[in-house]
């Protein structure tokens, strides 16, 4: 893959900054953050600067799950619900919630499962598995937070196989500071389940654990009575999330982290003008706005294709957006989009490029 140009870092820096104020005006983080540096929580035209870290250690918390530490100079403090990029050997890019203590900014830890191509795997866990054990260097980029902590007086959180990651520093945090949660985690079986020997000793009979194979799905029917003040937090596959969006009271929703884009969506023919390279690119209805281009762009710069990193973003001139990403705040929509999923509203699309 493309390595970053200097424009796209220049342009990256600057949606950053205006990101972070942004979020330095919204309600307090809970977690005490480390005086180190300043979490960054938004995302940016391609991605941050890019850092070397060291493999230093290797574990296996459940059946099919490996856990990595990652240690490296001044990395950035993070806090509960971030996530990093990390560059694959192959030099693919996939994200994964930081699962570690955010008062150690010198240590990251990530934690993957193998997903085989049968069950919509892309080859990433694969090599994370394969590939990345002890003493290996590997680049990553960020931490950046799409799903921040906020301060409230009570919490319920929703966690399935693998989507434990970013929670599991969420009820630390919540933990240490006094607040009333209660989690219910979702798995294959016990075996399965990551980090759950922790929660169950840290949170007791505050841990609701459902093992499928023991009983079934979850009862989420107390979300539907669940108190104004209480913020709800689910991470995990999209049936989990849709379940737990259902049970919530009318006109409330949870805060939710998904593993994989938005399911693939219809759409219509359009055109696309590239007002700086004078070329028109037609984009049929099977193929996506990134494809296209870059047939006329060979260099233009990607990861995740599926809406969550923001490195295909670009400014749109002219044109009605079809967003479909998980990433760009409402006022960023107004003049950009991510051309991996989004589309054309219209007939044409005018972008900067």
């Amino acid at each position: 893959m493309p390595r970053l140009a200097t424009v796209a870092l220049a342009a990256g820096a600057a949606l950053l900054l205006r990101r972070a104020v942004r979020s330095r005006m919204r309600s307090a983080p809970l977690w005490p953050l480390p005086a180190l540096e300043t979490p960054v929580s938004g995302y940016g035209r391609g991605a941050t600067v890019p850092r070397r870290v060291l493999v230093t250690g290797r574990a296996v918390p459940a059946e099919g799950v490996v856990e990595l530490r990652l240690e490296g100079e001044r990395l950035p403090a993070w806090e509960p619900g971030a996530h990093i990029d990390l560059v694959l050997p192959s030099g693919e890019v996939r994200q994964y919630s930081l699962c570690g203590d955010p008062a150690r900014p010198d240590v990251y830890r990530i934690a993957t499962r193998l997903i085989g191509e049968e069950h919509g795997g892309r080859g990433g866990s694969r090599e994370v598995h394969e590939q990345l054990h002890e003493g290996v260097e590997v680049e990553i980029r960020g931490p950046r937070n799409r799903f921040p902590l906020t301060a409230a007086p009570s919490y319920v959180f929703v966690a399935g196989g693998i989507g434990v990651t970013p929670v599991l520093p969420m009820v630390r945090a919540a933990e240490a500071a006094g607040a009333d949660w209660r989690l219910v985690y979702c798995g294959r079986s016990r075996a399965s389940m990551p980090y759950l020997a922790d929660l169950v000793r840290l949170g007791g009979d505050r841990v609701t654990v459902v093992a499928q194979d023991e009983s079934g799905h979850p009862d989420l029917g107390f979300l539907a009575s669940v108190p104004a003040e209480t913020a709800v937090y689910c991470c995990g596959p999209e049936g989990l999330m849709a379940a737990v969006t259902a049970a919530m009271p009318e006109g409330r929703a949870p805060r939710l982290e998904r593993f994989s884009g938005p399911a693939p969506a219809g759409g219509t023919a359009f055109e696309v003008e590239l007002r700086r390279s004078g070329r028109t690119v037609a984009v049929p209805a099977d193929r996506s706005v990134l494809a296209a281009v870059r047939e006329e762009v060979p260099g233009l710069m990607y990861s995740c294709t599926q809406g969550f990193c923001g490195t295909c973003v670009q400014t749109v001139l002219e044109g009605e957006v079809d967003h479909r990403d998980e990433l760009l705040t409402e006022a960023e929509r107004a003049d950009s989009m991510l051309i991996c999923v989004s589309r054309c509203a219209g007939r044409k699309l005018v972008l900067d490029l």
